[in-house]
């Protein structure tokens, strides 16, 4: 026990010394206390062939490094599925990154008006780009799409009726359900028509004088096929005015069509523009998912809708940063200039076809073969995810791959545990990559950890 030093000698160190000065006395001396404490229980147990001052020295230095590495890493998202929610959903634009990074690093004009010199509000940041790629009056931005959704029924519903179908009663990831968003925000759910189908008579025969709006959500997360059926939405926008009820549309996934995106994988995704242009009131959807920018719930609709959302007390606990304006602004700005399709990382991924994605496929699957390492390039399909265009199969080429000392599990489990960690699947005992969610300037730093 005697070998062991003192904390105080242990930190006049040179190697303790350097460790002190990147993290901290305190978190040194709490280290070197704890390591000390397990050498003695070593000793305890007669295991004493070890150098203790060298023993020490890497323990605390290890111990150090893992307390303090951050918990958000990046991952390489070799899945196939674009927009994957446990992995952080839309990869930011190149654009994106370093207009928050430039502002991030300064003050801003988040609630200062530059042109009278007094306080301004952040609620018009985006806007403009909003209005001009949706058709919109007037829109405004929250932490998410749940926050959207709660603000709008707490601002046009509270302690009064919402229609809603049955067929529409949705749950999302993470249990967010829709009747208990409505529940807190105050509105009273009333259901209308069947699971399967719904007219626009039912939602006309629930009408009455608590009725304060007409809430119609699309189903991003699942598909019902058969005997199905829902009216339009511009007949219910019909119905809606003969009423002189507002209708709000909750379109989740967020989808400003791009020329060039699969047209197929897209079908069922009602797109933002139009649902505007067929007369809803206000529509909602996320700002991570199609549109391919930061997590964000983005309101839209007329002005009148929006000068009440606006003014609700719940505006400024829904209220989003100025990093997250930066990066919706930078995104929108790609659709504005018909970039998006070549820079927004989601509407490239979408855009990948087949052949394009089994080029980088085949050399992958060279490289690693002229290692050892048995890799096929096979036919396969990616996912759009997050919720969006449930069932979505968009033609992919696939690298697959078999270790001559390894199971699929442990090197499935070699590369998720790596620097940096890359996610991918197993499919008949063996590891498979699909590379339309992968960045391109990553496939080289895939085949050498393959290859280690």
């Amino acid at each position: 026990m005697r070998a062991i030093p003192s904390i105080e000698q242990m930190r006049q160190r040179p190697a303790m010394g350097a460790l002190e000065a990147q993290y901290g006395r305190a978190a040194l001396v709490e280290a070197l206390r704890a390591e000390a404490a397990a050498i003695r229980e070593r000793f305890a147990a007669g295991r004493t062939d070890e150098n203790v001052i060298d023993a020490l020295e890497q323990a605390v230095s290890a111990r150090l490094a893992g307390d303090s590495a951050p918990s958000l890493r990046r991952v390489i998202n070799a899945t196939g599925v674009v927009i994957h929610t446990n992995l952080g959903r839309a990869p930011l634009a190149r654009v994106a990154a370093e207009r928050v990074a430039s502002l991030a690093r300064g003050y801003t004009n988040l609630e200062y008006d530059l042109e009278n010199g007094a306080r301004g509000r952040r609620d018009v940041h985006a806007e403009r780009l909003l209005c001009r790629l949706t058709g919109a009056e007037a829109a405004v931005v929250v932490n998410n799409n749940a926050a959207a959704t709660l603000l709008v029924l707490s601002t046009l519903a509270a302690g009064r009726e919402v229609i809603i179908s049955r067929g529409e009663l949705v749950e999302i990831g993470g249990g967010f359900r829709v009747p208990d968003v409505m529940a807190q925000s105050g509105a009273v759910l009333r259901e209308v028509g069947t699971t399967n189908r719904t007219r626009a008579a039912d939602y006309a025969a629930a009408i009455g004088a608590r009725t304060a709006l007409i809430l119609r959500v699309h189903p991003s997360n699942f598909r019902i096929e058969g005997f199905t059926g829902r009216p339009p939405l511009a007949e219910l926008v019909a119905l809606a005015r003969r009423f002189d009820v507002p209708l709000a549309e909750d379109l989740g996934s967020g989808y400003v069509p791009l020329e060039g995106l699969p047209p197929d994988a897209l079908r069922d995704e009602p797109a933002v523009p139009r649902s505007l242009a067929d007369g809803a009131d206000v529509v909602m959807f996320s700002g991570d998912k199609l549109l391919g920018g930061p997590q964000a719930g983005i309101i839209a609709g007329t002005k009148a809708v929006l000068s009440k959302v606006r003014s609700h007390p719940l505006m400024r606990a829904l209220r989003v940063d100025k990093l997250t304006y930066a990066a919706l602004e930078a995104t929108l700005g790609e659709y504005a200039a018909g970039r998006a399709r070549s820079t927004v990382p989601v509407a490239r991924m979408l855009a990948l076809t087949a052949e394009e994605i089994g080029r980088r496929a085949g050399a992958l699957a060279s490289a690693l073969a002229s290692r050892g390492l048995t890799a096929v390039v096979a036919d396969g399909h990616s996912t759009i995810g997050g919720g969006s265009a449930p069932g979505s199969m968009l033609p992919t080429r696939l690298v697959t791959i078999a270790h001559p000392a390894l199971s699929a599990a442990a090197l499935e489990a070699r590369l998720r545990l790596g620097e940096p960690p890359i996610v991918a699947r197993i499919e008949h005992d063996r590891v498979v990559l699909d590379l339309r969610t992968v960045d391109p300037d990553d496939d080289e730093l895939i085949a050498a950890r393959l290859q280690g």
